[in-house]
């Protein structure tokens, strides 16, 4: 059973520590000597840490791979903010030996109660095609099941068991009520448009031991697995109209929004522009959220560079607890002497300027 998982990190550091983790990425490089040094990205269903190995290399150069599961020995600090695994020992372990719950993270909701919310958002539904086109994809037992499960991206947002149905479920709710604000929209159409948007997601990733790509993946990324799936729900409606098929044709390959980012057209009817707009806020709103729980720890109002995002970000909750301290010796300073200037909080550096390009892009449109 594993005792020790990254979000102990905190409590360990600067002590040598022994767990078990997955192998996200393995690399082999030279040290100045020329000698070679291992550079891990190790992970279990708290998070990620980068560790390296500098001595005894030889022997362990072939003794794992990518996606295996390795018993590690090491000393837990912190290098440039950030915690980090020195590697003394490491050792294969079997798959008998592991719990496989241990090493991915998974959504702290319930997936049947969210299920049950994307059932009870499209009884809605005035369209009976659309309707009985939606309803056709939620009562097949695999796919359900896989939806339920499907991270929503590999590593940037929404990246955990249960990711892509929390992420349409959020999704969902903004539609619907973004909707209320704009009646020239069809509600029914943007909806099943979000089901769908990332449903490929179930079949371009392998989410067993860790996240990755499957080939076909790889090969074809999701919206063209997505427009497969389309037509093979399709063929079970025959009387399904043709326009409203080139509809959700459209709300599928254009969602990211833009070329750069992987959309083969830009959106170019009402429904498709709000759900590119939703889709891409609520992956950003989650990577923020991710990013501030990762460096809760942190005392700085600032955290790290986020990658995604292509800048730092300010945890402002955290930066007005910090004022408020501030606001009170201010307040009783003046109570205590009327004629005293109030105080004021020191002020911010700015965050240095990291990318000159503003925003990456996210994962999928998004890198």
């Amino acid at each position: 059973m594993k005792e020790f998982f990254l979000s102990d990190c905190p409590r360990f550091e600067n002590k040598v520590v022994v767990s078990s983790f997955v192998v996200i990425s393995k690399q082999v490089k030279p040290k100045k000597t020329g000698e070679p040094y291992l550079a891990l990205t190790l992970g279990d269903r708290c998070g990620q840490i980068e560790a390296k190995m500098w001595d005894n290399v030889e022997d362990a150069l072939d003794a794992f791979e990518q996606e295996d599961f390795l018993k590690i020995k090491g000393l837990l600090n912190k290098y440039k903010n950030r915690f980090q695994l020195t590697i003394h020992k490491l050792r294969k372990l079997g798959d008998s030996e592991i719990d496989f719950g241990d090493y991915l993270p998974k959504t702290t909701k319930d997936v049947e109660e969210l299920w049950r919310t994307v059932g009870e958002f499209v009884a809605t539904f005035k369209d009976s095609n659309l309707r009985t086109l939606v309803q056709l994809f939620m009562a097949d037992p695999k796919l359900a099941e896989a939806y339920k499960n499907a991270p929503a991206a590999k590593s940037l947002h929404h990246a955990y068991i249960g990711g892509l149905l929390d992420h349409v479920v959020s999704l969902f709710r903004s539609c619907d009520l973004v909707c209320r604000n704009y009646p020239q929209i069809n509600r029914d159409l943007l909806l099943t448009g979000a089901f769908l948007h990332d449903i490929g997601k179930i079949h371009e990733l392998t989410y067993n031991r860790s996240f990755s790509y499957t080939s076909r993946g790889q090969l074809l990324g999701h919206m063209i697995i997505e427009l497969e799936m389309l037509q093979k729900k399709l063929a079970a409606l025959p009387n399904f109209p043709d326009e409203m098929k080139i509809l959700i044709e459209h709300l599928i390959i254009s969602h990211h929004g833009q070329y750069e980012f992987g959309s083969p057209k830009l959106p170019m009817f009402p429904e498709a522009l709000m759900l590119h707009y939703l889709d891409d806020l609520d992956s950003k709103m989650e990577s923020m959220r991710a990013h501030f729980e990762r460096e809760a720890e942190n005392e700085s109002s600032w955290t790290s560079y986020n990658a995604s995002l292509g800048r730092t970000l300010l945890n402002s909750a955290k930066f007005l607890k910090k004022e408020e301290p501030v606001a009170a010796a201010a307040a009783a300073a003046s109570a205590a002497d009327p004629t005293a200037q109030p105080a004021t909080a020191e002020p911010q550096p700015e965050a240095a300027a990291i990318s000159s390009n503003g925003s990456l892009p996210f994962e999928d449109h998004k890198g």
